[in-house]
């Protein structure tokens, strides 16, 4: 019997390279009672250290740098004199099991590990080092036993030999060996003397009513004589002379005749192969095989436990749910066998964020969880959080790419939104989703309003699917309008849904739902019959030819059949090709450029037409432009709606349509709902419009209705043989603006007036103007900041500030920058005022008329006058 001083007194060396695992082993150890416990993470010094401090057990990582585990256990090996050595395994990957007791290891435990495990595993390898040295002290009485009870038994020796399973004879009463066969010997590796007279306990063999029993007492046998009984078969665990475990399922009948001691006979077969497979099976369903973290199953059933557990303690349970940020760009870019290495680093980062306590898990894909288990707060959770975002932040070495990740995470507690791990886990599922729709690399809590959003969605998607089958879903049309001669030229099909008890719901709500299910690709081919039909209808219903174009999802151009379902439309409804026009995102384009260039073709080749949708948002490449079959493109609203106010937007639009021009594209700006910004569109020479200043979007008998009531654009203001001078007074006070007005009246100009720079960009955008006189001091935008973004906007025009404001500071700095042209001061005389003005045309005139940029003084003129002005 070994005491419990013995065992906490035993010599433990931890083998491993990576110092958090060390001090992960040392604190379990040391916590637990022994005492005895070193550590390295240098496996070369073990062997010398062996041979100076005879450890008791050995706890020795299989993959380190420099040298493995299995060149450790060969240089251990002359340094024992037994055929087995002091060493447990410990490593992430089981298949190196069998090779690890081959080259002598006592036991195999697996990474990441149970701590209870790893203890009685620890506890029973040093209970049997330590019996195995006080076996010597018994030989030579057991040696004499063993010859006197064999004398009797050699008549079955020649039979018991002859089998490959291992057999024990066995004294019923003392429990002791009387004789073994060589099947035996090979199996615990024991010569036969040594065997002979050894107790059954000795060996592990258990009682024959006692299943896996290591350790019975000879007493559970004597307590077994009795009548001769037919074999019992029981599986348990022997130990060799290595103290190997040898799992066997073993035969026991006991023989008794008349004047003779009674004897067990038992035959025992090795089925170590068939726990091996049972424990591999056993891993595997309850493993993640890439990264040995618990799988979605035990990771549930772990969570459970911990449940189950907090009840009881009053605990918190916290479960985080973590998405990694774009992880399918690294699959892309670096294939598959570097993203599976990218999770392993990650898995193992991830280990290291959370106590011992606590569970990490991979449910699957680039998806983990963690399971904290102690009475933790929701700062805690916070912390834990940040922690996995910071393990992140270092870059992954994948074979020499760099790659930095972020990470996405929902956070759900026990009990506070959940009591069951289904719904906890799903929760926290859903708040992730949440982090990853509010920018990605954070986290979020569940609330009781995600939970209403999660069922809202799952609500619309079944309404979807039945809408689809139940002719719930309809077209409406915007017109496009032709901003050259202002007539109708074509329509944009845009999807609505008729929903039973809620009404006309907009795309916005729903169409992110069919993206996400796959049901787009559906919608998609039904709106391409639907807009056909609508066609055909308006083509021999009066109407006459009307242009159509339809947006085709991304989805729908990778997994549906555009080509076909396009010419199966065009044929059915007997409709001309020229007449259908397909819109088609940036995305869309490029995500099978070689086939999008293939279909697209073969669709040109039969008179449809292709368009760019939102574009400026995307690729935006002018190598893709070139390689597509591609006749218009549409400038995104997001650079309509401010086109007359943001010089960027104003910018863009500009070089957008430039550039198709170039490529002998034609131009469609979307969203237009001012008449400021048709006309700047004009002026820009945009080709096409849409929007809410000519029409919103109307079913098909209103659409017809318009398209035959002729109904077109104003023409362009002023657009008479030769512009007028145009003066705009930019003024928030109106008895400024009204003075000014009489003022310049008598001069014959075309006088604008605005009382903000907001109505000024209107009134720029609107007509063609030479001067301007603007306030310095107004709302919400100074004059020189208004001025500034007119001379990006509308480089031509003299910009001249007139104003109380004696602060000259920023004014100059304006002049300096070319922003302003003059500055004069109130009080003004009207006479001078008038002069200068007069001036400032004929400024603009001969700067005009030279080919100079408008706002770059005349060299002459200005050397001859002062930058500023005083106007008494």
């Amino acid at each position: 019997m070994i005491s419990q001083s013995d065992l906490y007194h035993a010599r433990i060396l931890i083998v491993d390279d990576q110092p958090v695992n060390v001090e992960l082993l040392e604190f379990l150890l040391n916590s637990t009672g022994y005492k005895a416990v070193s550590a390295t993470t240098d496996p070369r010094v073990v062997a010398g250290w062996h041979a100076q401090h005879r450890y008791d057990l050995i706890i020795l990582d299989l993959h380190m740098p420099g040298m493995n585990g299995f060149d450790v256990m060969e240089a251990l090996k002359p340094l024992e004199t037994d055929a087995w050595l002091p060493v447990l395994v410990v490593t992430a990957q089981p298949d190196h099991k069998l090779r690890a007791f081959e080259a002598g290891a006592r036991d195999f435990i697996s990474k990441p590990f149970d701590p209870v495990e790893v203890l009685t595993r620890i506890r029973n390898i040093l209970e049997m080092r330590l019996l195995h040295r006080r076996e010597r002290e018994y030989n030579a009485r057991l040696e004499q036993t063993v010859r006197e009870r064999t004398a009797e038994l050699q008549r079955f020796r020649s039979a018991m030999d002859a089998t490959a399973d291992a057999i024990f004879l066995l004294d019923a009463v003392s429990a002791e060996l009387v004789d073994v066969n060589d099947g035996a010997c090979r199996m615990l590796a024991y010569p036969r003397a040594e065997m002979l007279g050894q107790t059954a306990s000795r060996l592990g063999l258990g009682a024959p009513a006692a299943l896996c029993a290591q350790a019975a007492r000879l007493e559970d046998y004597a307590a077994a004589i009795g009548p001769a009984r037919a074999p019992e078969l029981i599986e348990l665990e022997l130990m060799r002379r290595d103290l190997i475990a040898v799992p066997v399922e073993i035969y026991w009948q006991l023989l008794q005749r008349a004047g003779q001691p009674a004897i067990l006979l038992g035959v025992a077969r090795d089925i170590s192969e068939r726990r091996q497979a049972e424990e591999l099976l056993q891993h595997m369903a309850h493993y993640d095989s890439l990264t040995g973290l618990p799988n979605r199953t035990l990771f549930y059933q772990t969570l459970a436990d911990a449940i189950a557990l907090a009840q009881d303690k009053a605990w918190r349970i916290v479960v985080l749910f973590i998405a990694l940020d774009r992880f399918k760009n690294i699959n892309d870019s670096l294939g598959h066998a570097l993203g599976d290495e990218l999770l392993r680093q990650f898995s193992t980062r991830l280990v290291q964020c959370v106590r011992i306590r606590d569970t990490v898990g991979r449910l699957g894909g680039d998806e983990f969880a963690l399971i904290l288990t102690m009475p933790r707060d929701q700062q805690d959770a916070v912390h834990t959080a940040n922690e996995v975002r910071e393990a992140l932040r270092l870059p992954f070495d994948l074979d020499g790419h760099p790659a930095v990740l972020s990470a996405s995470i929902g956070i759900a507690m026990y009990p506070d939104d959940a009591t069951d791990p289904e719904t906890l886990i799903k929760y926290a599922d859903t708040a992730m989703e949440r982090a990853k729709q509010a920018g990605r690399d954070g986290y979020r809590f569940f609330t009781a309003g995600m939970n209403v959003q999660v069922l809202a969605r799952l609500d619309m998607e079944l309404a979807l699917r039945r809408a689809l089958d139940g002719d719930e879903l309809l077209l409406h049309y915007q017109p496009k309008v032709n901003l050259h001669t202002g007539a109708f030229a074509g329509v944009e099909a845009l999807l609505r849904w008729q929903r039973p008890g809620f009404g006309m719901v907009y795309p916005a709500e729903f169409v992110p739902v069919l993206e996400d299910t796959g049901l787009i690709v559906r919608v998609g081919a039904w709106i391409i019959d639907a807009a056909c039909r609508q066609i055909g209808e308006w083509l021999r219903g009066g109407v006459g030819p009307v242009r159509v174009a339809v947006n085709v999802a991304s989805r729908q151009f990778v997994e549906g059949d555009l080509e076909q379902e396009v010419r199966s439309a065009l044929a059915r409804h007997q409709v001309p090709a020229e007449l259908l026009e397909l819109e088609l995102t940036e995305t869309a384009l490029m995500s099978n450029a070689e086939r999008t260039i293939t279909v697209l073709t073969n669709l040109k080749q039969i008179g449809i037409k292709v368009a760019i949708d939102d574009f400026g948002t995307g690729y935006s490449s002018l190598a893709y432009l070139q390689r597509f079959p591609i006749d218009k493109l549409k400038i995104d609203i997001a650079f309509v709606r401010d086109i007359t106010t943001n010089p960027n937007d104003a910018a863009i639009a500009q070089a957008i349509i430039s550039m198709a021009h170039s490529l002998k594209l034609r131009v469609i700006a979307e969203g237009v709902e001012t008449r400021p910004q048709l006309e700047y569109l004009r002026r820009s020479r945009c080709d096409e419009i849409q929007g809410y200043f000519f029409s919103r979007p109307l079913p098909p008998d209103e659409l017809g209705a318009l398209v035959t009531s002729g109904r077109s654009l104003p023409p362009a203001p002023g657009n008479n043989g030769h512009p007028a001078q145009t003066l705009l007074i930019v003024d928030d006070d109106v008895n400024v603006l009204a003075s000014l007005h009489r003022l310049f009246r008598r001069d014959g100009y075309q006088i604008l007036t605005a009382a903000s720079p907001v109505e000024a960009f209107e009134l720029l955008a609107l007509h063609s103007v030479q001067v301007i006189v603007c306030d310095q001091r107004m709302p919400v935008m100074s004059g020189t900041e208004f001025l500034s973004k007119v001379k990006e906007m509308y480089p031509e025009t003299i910009r001249i500030i007139l104003s109380g404001y004696t602060g000259l500071e920023a004014v100059l700095d304006s002049i300096n920058r070319g922003a302003i042209y003059r500055f004069y001061t109130k009080p003004w005389d009207d006479t001078q005022l008038r002069d200068n003005i007069r001036l400032a045309f004929h400024h603009y005139w001969l700067m005009h008329g030279s080919g100079r940029r408008a706002g770059q003084p005349d060299e002459d003129a200005t050397a001859l006058q002062p930058a500023i002005q005083d106007v008494k």
